[in-house]
C-alpha cells in the first residue's frame, strides 16, 4: 500500500474521462468520488488502474460532518468499504455540511467558525474516524459568504480541528484562491496557521469569473493565480501529492496533460 508521503501528481477519476485517465502519462494516483462507486462492481477502468499499481483514494461529498444532524453511519461505512475495496491508505471529505432539518443543500456549505460549531465538527469527525478503517483527511471548501460572529480564522479553525481529532488536511488551493477573490481571505495567512505537517495532499482546479463572483467550477482551465497559491504552499512544504480536479466540460487529452505538467513543474521547482 502506498504511503501518505509519496503520492505524486494525480487526477480525479471520472467515468466521462476514464479512457483519458488510463492513457495519460505521468498519472501517479487518482481520486474517486466514493458515493459513485458500488462495492463488488468497481468500474473496469478503476480495476485496471489498481492492477497497474496506481493508488486510488476515495473522496466523499456527503458525510456532512460540519452539520448539527447526526452523522449517517451508513455513509461512513460505505466510504470505509470503498477504501478497503481499493486498498486506499486514506479517505477524505470536507469541512462543511450538506444537510440540515431534513433538507439537502446540494452544495458544500461552509461551517460557521465558532467554538460551538467546532465542538460539533470535532464530535462528528471522531465518530467517523471510529468507524473508518484508514485515516481521514478533511478539505477546506469554497465559500460565497462568511457566517456572522466568527471567532476563528479558517486556518485557526482547521488547526484546532487537527489538534483535537488528529485528522489530516486536504488543502484545496483553488478554494483558497476563490475565497480570497470572493470574501477577502488571505491564502498566505491560511498557510501560516494550519499544521502543514498534517498535509495529506492538495487539490487544484479551474474556475471562471462571473460578474463580481469567482466560481470554482471544476469545469474550466486552472488559472495561473491558482498555481501561484500552489507555489506558495510548495515553498513551505513538500506536498505528499497534488491532484487535478475536473468535473465537467472535459477538454482534450492534450489539454489535461498540459495542466498536469504545469502542476508537476510547480512541485518540482521546490524539490532539491
Amino acid at each position: 500500500m502506498v504511503g501518505i508521503k509519496d503520492l505524486g501528481v494525480g487526477i480525479g477519476w471520472r467515468s466521462e474521462i476514464d479512457l483519458t485517465v488510463e492513457r495519460l502519462p505521468g498519472v501517479d494516483f487518482v481520486e474517486v468520488v466514493a458515493e459513485n462507486l458500488h462495492i463488488g462492481h468497481l468500474p473496469e477502468s478503476v480495476t485496471l488502474l489498481l492492477e497497474r499499481g496506481v493508488p486510488v483514494l476515495p473522496h466523499a461529498v456527503s458525510l456532512s460532518l460540519g452539520g448539527a444532524d447526526p452523522v449517517d453511519l451508513h455513509r461512513v461505512e460505505h466510504l470505509g468499504a470503498v477504501a478497503e475495496a481499493v486498498g486506499a491508505p486514506m479517505v477524505s471529505d470536507h469541512v462543511c455540511f450538506v444537510r440540515a432539518g431534513g433538507l439537502d443543500s446540494g452544495h458544500l456549505m461552509p461551517v460557521p467558525r465558532t467554538k460551538d460549531a467546532l465542538d460539533v465538527l470535532v464530535a462528528n469527525v471522531k465518530l467517523a474516524q471510529a468507524n473508518l478503517p484508514v485515516p481521514l483527511a478533511l478539505e477546506n471548501v469554497a465559500a460565497l459568504l462568511e457566517w456572522p460572529d466568527g471567532e476563528l480564522s479558517e486556518g485557526q479553525f482547521l488547526a484546532e480541528l487537527v489538534e483535537r481529532t488528529d485528522c489530516w488536511l486536504l488543502v484545496d488551493v483553488a478554494n483558497l484562491y476563490a475565497n480570497a477573490r470572493n470574501i477577502g481571505t488571505d491564502p498566505e495567512r491560511f498557510l501560516d496557521e494550519i499544521p502543514l505537517e498534517r498535509l495529506a495532499y492538495v487539490h487544484v482546479a479551474g474556475g471562471e469569473q462571473h460578474g463580481d463572483i469567482y466560481h470554482d467550477t471544476h469545469a474550466h482551465a486552472v488559472l495561473p493565480e491558482v498555481l501561484e497559491v500552489l507555489d506558495e504552499l510548495c515553498s513551505r512544504v513538500a506536498p505528499p501529492g497534488v491532484l487535478l480536479e475536473r468535473d465537467d466540460n472535459y477538454p482534450s487529452d492534450t489539454e489535461i496533460a498540459t495542466e498536469l505538467a504545469a502542476i508537476r513543474a510547480v512541485v518540482d521547482k521546490h524539490r532539491g
